[in-house]
């Protein structure tokens, strides 16, 4: 299991910073709140497209594409080395 954990630099994650699992079955993303978190489990046959957003200064973006619903899934935060990583593990996994 690889496990990616974005920067505390930014605004909204200060405090609770979003998490993504890697592992066999698929990719997780967990975001922890105060009072609550939300966890999210994507199943590697439900991934229709993964997209990296990298600005010249500053942190990179993951966007996740589901075949269901035609959602996206962003988590932003990480270096552009952790995205690309990212993108190829599950690219080579759907």
């Amino acid at each position: 299991m690889k496990i990616y954990t974005s920067s505390r630099l930014l605004d909204k994650n200060h405090i609770f910073p979003d998490s993504i699992y890697i592992d066999d079955s698929g990719v997780t993303i967990k975001r922890p709140g105060l009072l609550s978190s939300k966890e999210e489990t994507i199943p590697f046959s439900k991934i229709s497209s993964v997209n990296i957003d990298c600005p010249m200064i500053g942190f990179s973006s993951i966007i996740i594409s589901t075949t269901t619903q035609d959602r996206e899934i962003k988590s932003n935060g990480f270096l552009k080395k952790e995205v690309k990583e990212m993108r190829e593990i599950i690219l080579n996994q759907i």
